[in-house]
């Protein structure tokens, strides 16, 4: 348990990040849920405007840090 006012305090903001966190995870899953949604419909131009609606939310997570780039892990 967190002792000292500092570390009290990086509990708090830890909780909060964890939510805020959890609510970024899941809209870009359910962005990409659409996008496969769509190409296991066969609709291409659905899959198509689907996938272009997903791409910001995914890089969105990545400069959040709550997903890792495949570009950073294999450009490196």
């Amino acid at each position: 348990m967190a002792n000292s006012p500092q570390a009290k305090k990086r509990a708090r903001q830890a909780e909060r990040r964890t939510d805020v966190n959890k609510i970024r995870r899941t809209r870009i899953r359910t962005f990409l849920r659409k996008v496969e949604e769509a190409i296991a419909g066969g609709d291409k131009a659905a899959a198509a405007s689907a996938l272009k609606s997903a791409q910001p939310e995914i890089m969105r997570g990545v400069t959040k840090g709550i997903l890792h780039s495949y570009l950073s892990r294999n450009c490196g």
